[in-house]
């Protein structure tokens, strides 16, 4: 089915990055043109990635392209249940995939031949090497060098004193910004001295930016009314997210690292589209291994992303989508809001329970590690 649809269905964005890799090689102005109407965005290294799918067939592209993101999001599935503690079967990984799916995010990068799910299963990668205390880095250094925003995992490993993997990370990500550079140093440097921070050729106010950013500006009625006073909000956002990271890394707690700092880089960035939100899969796993209360939150989550309301509002770009409209607007946000939820929720888990409480890897799916006794997973609040 998925061959099918990639066969006869062109996906915009991967069009996109198709067209930034002929760029590369054809001297095309990488980021003075924009491609059926919307620019590539993405550093040139991420560019010059595509360059080998462009000289490739088209149809071919679709089908690889898409098979490979289910493969993504199949080993992201995989490593999610193990830093849950599971030794989940195939069956198990097939239907969490199949659950998967079922969310916007999902089947939203899907639709646009997106990376999202690549960036997942890259980052999961060096986490699970964390968790299991094996050297880490190089694939968030990739991921960051694709997409600036899983950079923030490097200054997780910076403060969770993995000093040799923030530089390992840091180092990736210089390398592959220097590749960019050997290949185009004009693109390069108009991109990272003028590029990389412009959100306005990228339409932020739009309904899909699920940001904090994207909320305010659609409230204030477009991004020129947004002053240089939101910069504190990402920072504090960064500054708490961060924090709660760390101290569950100290409880070698890897599941709700990955899920807090994987929100918190979407709720700091100004860019964070539906399709962004892929770190949704483990923030849910998080919340059902849990007690009964989260596992609700969890089930009301999970229907949040799969219907995903903010596309039943005004989203036309037209003058009405500004400002509030009581309800509506919750539900014009409401992955925002869902993933300020989970960070309130684990801010407040990680309070309650104290420097008493340290997780361990459990060696059972159903127990965990806690100040050195087996306590049931149904009974983790």
């Amino acid at each position: 089915m998925v061959s099918g649809f990639a066969i006869v269905y062109r996906p915009f964005d991967l069009q996109i990055y198709l067209w930034g890799g002929r760029a590369v090689t054809e001297g095309l102005r990488l980021y003075r043109v924009a491609p059926q109407a919307s620019w590539f965005t993405y550093p040139p290294f991420a560019a010059a990635l595509f360059t080998p799918l462009a000289a490739m067939p088209a149809a071919v592209v679709r089908v690889v392209w898409e098979l490979a993101s289910i493969g993504a999001l199949t080993w992201a599935s995989l490593l999610t249940l193990r830093l849950a503690g599971c030794r989940p079967s195939g069956t198990v990984v097939a239907a969490m995939v199949a659950a998967g799916l079922m969310l916007e995010p999902m089947y939203h990068t899907l639709f646009l031949g997106q990376v999202n799910l690549f960036l997942l299963a890259l980052v999961l990668t060096d986490v699970w090497r964390a968790a299991r205390v094996r050297p880490a880095g190089i694939a968030v250094g990739i991921a960051a060098a694709i997409k600036l925003t899983p950079g923030i995992f490097i200054l997780l490993f910076l403060l969770t004193r993995r000093t040799r993997d923030a530089v390992t990370g840091a180092a990736m990500f210089a390398c592959c910004t220097l590749i960019g550079f050997l290949i185009d140093p004009t693109v390069s440097r108009l991109y990272w001295t003028r590029l990389f921070y412009d959100t306005r050729r990228v339409g932020g106010t739009y309904i899909s930016n699920q940001s904090p950013y994207g909320a305010v500006a659609r409230w204030l009625g477009g991004v020129g009314h947004v002053g240089a006073w939101y910069a504190a909000v990402p920072a504090a956002i960064a500054a708490l997210g961060i924090t709660v990271a760390a101290v569950l890394a100290r409880r070698d707690d890897w599941l709700g690292v990955a899920a807090m700092t994987g929100i918190t880089g979407l709720l700091i960035s100004p860019i964070s589209w539906t399709h962004h939100w892929v770190w949704v899969m483990p923030a849910l796993v998080v919340l059902l291994r849990g007690g009964r209360r989260s596992r609700v939150a969890a089930a009301l989550g999970f229907a949040v992303f799969v219907l995903a309301p903010m596309w039943w509002t005004p989203h036309s770009g037209q003058a009405g989508d500004y400002g509030t409209h009581g309800v509506l607007t919750l539900a014009a946000n409401c992955f925002l809001i869902s993933g300020l939820a989970f960070m309130i929720y684990m801010t407040v888990y990680v309070w309650r329970s104290g420097p008493r409480v340290r997780w361990s890897r459990p060696d059972h799916g159903n127990s965990w590690h806690v100040a050195g006794e087996h306590v049931p997973a149904s009974e983790v609040v």
